[in-house]
């Protein structure tokens, strides 16, 4: 086969470029990249082996070797791993070949301080090591295949492929280093790196130099095998950055041991800042599972419930046999007592978080409560304490809260925990069905994020209070007393005989379109607002799923006028006078308005645009 010659991916260019010029303010962290994707690709190749066992067979221990040459001016970092063919150079080193690519893309400014903890996220941590060469060349060879191959390029925009015969197992790579890369020809510049970035990894690390013995200079155990009390601070924060690919620091580590009828250790870590899929459909889990220190895989979707996804890390059992494979994880009985296990002490722990740094939790809040509060909805067992753990915005709280401190503050008199849903806590507070509320100082909670429409009806109490929204119909603040100043400040209602004749009108005129029209108590400054009736899917839920097409059409909602307001006074007195009729397009209006105020489009805008048009006229002449 010819040398072929290929143009990167436009994403890579574009990465390239960010990562040579600005993207890591220190160099050496380019060793700790290519030495974390070659003990990666050993694991690889070890777990393939547990079955296929042909695969692993010429290569020796699995080791990394890192070879000085001073005279040409290269460093080479090699491995006996699972190796590369023609198709996986293309797709691993040719493209970014992870889910997420575009918004990465977007993601990344050329700002070294934001971009580096984008990076490892997705998986491209081969290219730093152009930070440091001018030409990279890659010599490898996939398990269980005769023919080797040769991947180069000078990071500018293409690279070459053809086959080569003298490539091994595994991978070689080599880089010619540039001018103002030269200290990493220096054999202790290397040790203190590998000893700082990669002391963890649980394979030899090998440095050899011109007419020098080769020396291992890691300590090449599985750092969650040793003892906590022999683990530094910095060694643990390393090998989360080593397990997460990740650049930031965890906000919390949790390792521990756990013996009895099964044994396992897990050594978690809670990111400090959100990985970039987290949402993203699949909801997958990012641990790491070991039996007996072999790595086995990383998509052990029984290990974690989809709501602790953020954790990242490692599990290493001594009760699932060695030869497990990934089909027989599913429902493995095994697994799932490590689950519960897992669960069980990662919410331990964030409950101590909580109470002893309110002010650090409140920052995992912020990254991960929207993930959290999923299991609220999904995990029966443990929603209590979930719930305990959640955090809350409201129309009082300065900062977060939770439901226990909104119980604690409720008002005399008030017999439910109030809550609204929405797009943000802006738009929610200038809501038009929390004046009432905020006006006898009841306090709402302000939710806006999805998952908000699914938990709240599935806990539907808290501490013997049931959760009402401010949009529900049956919301009754009658027995909360009002500040006698605020209640004598009201301004005079509309007479009920008024009243009654408007609201009947309004009714005639709207049709089919509202489901009721009444007087309203939990407005205050506005004309209008819409609410639901018992049973009915809340605003905010229909709005999201006409978003998403899974409604087509409009519900009729309760409309609620507010008998204190100018307009609906003069409407009443027009009413009085001139029938129905008078008040027709004001009618319309009226709805319109308090859709607009929902985030809705009016119900017809060219009928709106024209009714308006028409009384605005009517006003100004």
């Amino acid at each position: 086969m010819a040398e072929e010659k290929r143009e990167f991916q436009a994403e890579v260019a574009k990465l390239l470029d960010i990562v040579v010029h600005s993207l890591y303010s220190n160099k050496e962290i380019f060793l700790r990249e290519l030495v974390s994707n070659a003990s990666d690709a050993c694991d690889k190749l070890r777990y393939e082996s547990q079955t296929q066992t042909h695969l692993a067979e010429g290569g020796g221990e699995f080791c990394i070797r890192i070879q000085i040459d001073k005279d040409a001016g290269t460093l080479t970092i090699a491995d006996n791993g699972i190796g590369m063919n023609h198709d996986d150079l293309i797709s691993n080193l040719g493209t970014i070949a992870k889910s997420g690519t575009a918004e990465f893309m977007s993601r990344l400014s050329g700002d070294a301080k934001k971009d580096t903890s984008l990076i490892g996220q997705f998986g491209v941590g081969f290219y730093s090591a152009f930070m440091v060469a001018d030409t990279v060349t890659v010599f490898t060879r996939k398990a269980g295949e005769t023919q080797g191959w040769r991947w180069e390029s000078d990071g500018k925009g293409s690279f070459t492929i053809a086959e080569d015969d003298s490539a091994e197992r595994g991978a070689r790579m080599v880089l010619n280093l540039r001018d103002d890369a030269k200290e990493f020809l220096e054999a202790h510049r290397l040790r203190a790196i590998i000893k700082r970035y990669s002391d963890h990894i649980a394979i030899p690390v090998m440095l050899a130099e011109k007419d020098k013995d080769e020396e291992t200079v890691n300590s090449a155990s599985a750092l969650w095998t040793r003892s906590k009390a022999d683990i530094t601070a910095e060694q643990y924060t390393e090998f989360y950055h080593h397990v997460a690919h990740a650049f930031d620091e965890p906000w919390l580590t949790v390792h521990y041991k756990a013996e009895g009828a099964i044994e396992y250790t897990g050594l978690l870590y809670v990111p400090g800042s959100k990985p970039f899929d987290l949402f993203q459909p699949e909801r997958k889990n990012h641990l790491k599972l070991y039996v007996k220190r072999i790595f086995i895989t990383d998509e052990a979707a029984d290990l974690l419930p989809p709501y602790l996804r953020f954790l990242r890390g490692v599990v290493d059992s001594q009760d699932l046999p060695l030869n497990v494979s990934r089909e027989m994880l599913q429902h493995n009985p095994v697994l799932a007592k490590i689950k519960t296990g897992l669960v069980k002490r990662v919410l331990s722990e964030l409950k101590k978080k909580a109470e002893a740094d309110a002010e650090a939790y409140a920052a995992f809040w912020e990254n991960f409560g929207a993930v959290l509060k999923e299991g609220i909805y999904e995990d029966f067992e443990r929603k209590t304490d979930i719930v305990a753990l959640s955090r809350f915005q409201t129309t009082q709280a300065e900062g977060w809260t939770s439901l226990d401190e909104v119980v604690a503050r409720m008002k005399d008199g008030q017999e439910a925990i109030y809550y609204a849903t929405g797009d943000s806590v802006a738009n929610l507070k200038k809501s038009p069905q929390l004046e009432g509320f905020i006006a006898k100082g009841v306090e709402v909670l302000l939710l806006t994020d999805p998952i908000d429409e699914f938990w709240v009806p599935s806990l539907g109490e808290w501490n013997g209070k049931k959760l009402i929204s401010v949009t529900d119909g049956s919301a009754d603040l009658s027995a909360v007393k009002a500040d006698e100043q605020t209640e004598a400040a009201k301004p005079e209602a509309a007479d009920n005989a008024s009243l009654d004749t408007l609201i009947a009108a309004l009714k005639l005129n709207l049709g089919d379109k509202v489901r009721d029209v009444r007087a309203s108590d939990r407005l205050t400054n506005s004309a209008v607002c819409l609410v639901t009736d018992a049973g009915q899917m809340s605003l905010h839920l229909e709005k999201l799923l006409k978003a998403h097409k899974q409604v087509d059409q409009d519900t009729p909602r309760i409309l609620e006028i507010n008998p204190r307001h100018g307009l609906i006074k003069t409407m009443a007195e027009r009413v009085k006078a001139g029938g129905r009729e008078a008040v027709e397009d004001a009618s319309w209006l009226l709805l319109d308005q308090a859709r607009i105020v929902e985030g809705e489009m009016p119900a017809d805008p060219v009928d709106f645009a024209r009714r308006l048009a028409s009384i605005m006229e009517k006003g100004i002449g």
